[in-house]
C-alpha cells in the first residue's frame, strides 16, 4: 500500500466489514438505476498480475462504485497515484478471493448479501435509485464489490484463533466500552460570528460554566443554554450509552477515567473546552461478548492480515500496470485533497481521525455528523487493506 494513503485504507476496509454508513451515501444521488454494462470487454488492460488482468472497463467500475460508497474520496480519484493505488488494490482482491476456499465464497457472498440488504433498506427506494444512476450502476455492481471483499475476510478469518481474539479485545478495549457522558462545549470557534475566539476567552465561559454546575444548577438546563455542540445541545448535552472510542483522545479519556457524577474541569480537545459529567461507564468484558462482537474482532483481524499481504507481497503479484495518465494542468484541480481521511462534516469535537467508524456490525456509524464528541479516527480502527475492486 501507498504509504500516503495508508489511513484512507483503514477508513475503507473498515467500512466495508460494517454495514456502510448512510452518512456516506447520502452525499450521491441524481436518478434511475442504469442498465447493466455489456459483458463482452474490449477495452485496454490497465494491470496484469499473476493468474489474470484488470481492463479499462473494469477498474473504471471500481472507481464509480467507489465513488457511490465513498464520494469523499471523489477528487483524490482524479489523482494518478491514487488511481495506482486503487488498482493494486483491486489486483490484490481479485487474486485473494481466486485462491479462497469454497466454504469462504459460500459465507462471503452470505454475509455481502446480508449487509447490502441492510445498507438498501437504510435509504428510502426512491433515493437509493437515483444514487445508483448517479454512477451508473445496479444492485449487482454493488453485491459483487461486497462479496468480493467478504470472500476474502471470511478466508482470512479461517485462521484466526480464539487466543488471538482475546488478544485483540485487549488491543481494542475501549470499542467495546461504553459511556453516558453530558457535555458543555465552548468551541475555540464563535459559532455565530465564525471568528477566531481566544483560548483564554473560551476558557473563562467553561469556567463559569462549571461553576454554575458545582452549584447545583441542572446540566441539562445549563448544556441547552451554553453548549455550542449542535449535536447533543438540545439533548441537554447527553451522549447516552456511546462507545467510548468514537470520542476524540481527551475527550474519551475523560470519559474513561472521570468518577461518575462528578463535574469534570474544563478539558480541552481541538475544538474547544468541554465542562463534562459521565453518568454512567460500562467497562468491557470478554466474557460478555456477543457472538457477533467476536465475529467484529475476528474480521479485524483478518483485514490485518490482509494488510500483510499488500504490504509484503502484492508486489510479487502484480506484473504490470499501464494506467494512462492524468493531464497535468487537470491533476493540479485536485491537489490538495491528499491525506483526507474524515467523513465527520461537524466542527465541535468530532476528528478527522474514521470512521468509522468502528467495525462492530451492530452498532451505527451515523453520529460522524454530530459535531459534539464524536471522532472518526481511521487509526482507531485495524486492517489498513480495503478492496477497491468492483467488477
Amino acid at each position: 500500500m501507498l504509504p500516503k494513503y495508508k489511513k484512507v485504507g483503514k477508513v475503507l476496509s473498515v467500512s466495508m466489514v460494517a454495514v456502510l454508513s448512510l452518512s456516506l451515501l447520502a452525499a450521491c444521488g441524481k436518478k434511475e438505476e442504469a442498465a447493466t454494462p455489456e459483458t463482452n470487454d474490449t477495452s485496454a488492460v490497465v494491470a496484469t498480475y499473476d493468474g489474470g488482468t484488470i481492463t479499462a472497463n473494469e477498474f473504471d467500475m471500481e472507481q464509480r462504485v467507489m465513488k457511490f460508497l465513498y464520494p469523499e474520496y471523489a477528487q483524490m480519484m482524479e489523482m494518478d497515484d491514487f488511481k495506482d493505488y486503487l488498482v493494486r488494490q483491486e489486483v490484490a482482491y481479485e487474486y485473494l478471493s481466486g485462491k479462497a476456499s469454497k466454504e469462504a465464497k459460500t459465507e462471503g457472498a452470505k454475509t455481502a448479501t446480508e449487509q447490502f440488504d441492510k445498507m438498501k433498506a437504510s435509504v428510502q427506494a426512491d433515493q437509493w435509485t437515483e444514487m445508483l444512476k448517479a454512477q451508473n450502476l445496479t444492485d449487482q455492481n454493488i453485491k459483487d464489490y461486497m462479496t468480493r471483499i467478504m470472500t476474502v475476510i471470511k478466508d482470512k478469518e479461517t485462521g484466526v484463533t480464539e487466543d488471538a481474539i482475546k488478544k485483540e479485545f485487549e488491543t481494542n478495549k475501549d470499542q467495546f466500552t461504553t459511556a453516558s457522558v453530558r457535555h458543555v462545549l465552548i468551541n475555540f470557534t464563535d459559532p455565530d460570528t465564525q471568528k477566531e475566539r481566544k483560548k483564554e476567552d473560551a476558557l473563562k465561559i467553561a469556567k463559569e460554566v462549571k461553576t454554575k454546575l458545582d452549584a447545583g444548577e441542572d446540566f441539562a438546563k445549563i448544556a441547552k443554554e451554553y453548549s455550542e455542540d449542535p449535536g447533543s445541545a438540545e439533548k441537554g448535552g447527553l451522549y447516552e450509552n456511546t462507545p467510548v472510542s468514537n470520542w476524540v483522545d481527551a475527550f474519551k479519556e475523560a470519559a474513561k477515567t472521570l468518577p461518575l457524577n462528578k463535574i469534570s474541569d474544563p478539558v480541552e480537545t481541538e475544538y474547544g473546552y468541554h465542562v463534562m459529567k459521565v453518568e454512567s461507564r460500562t467497562e468491557a468484558d470478554y466474557s460478555k461478548l456477543t457472538d457477533e462482537q467476536k465475529e467484529t474482532l475476528k474480521s479485524q483481524l483478518a483485514a490485518a492480515e490482509i494488510d500483510t499481504f499488500m504490504t509484503n507481497e502484492l508486489d510479487k503479484v502484480v506484473k504490470e500496470v499501464n494506467l494512462p495518465k492524468t493531464d497535468k494542468a487537470e491533476e493540479g484541480t485536485t491537489e490538495g485533497t491528499d491525506g483526507t481521511s474524515g467523513t465527520g462534516t461537524g466542527t465541535g469535537t468530532e476528528g478527522d481521525q474514521s470512521t468509522e467508524t468502528k467495525t462492530d456490525e451492530s452498532t451505527s456509524t451515523d453520529k460522524k455528523t454530530d459535531q459534539g464528541t464524536t471522532g472518526t479516527d481511521a487509526d482507531a480502527t485495524t486492517g489498513d487493506s480495503a478492496d477497491t475492486s468492483s467488477k
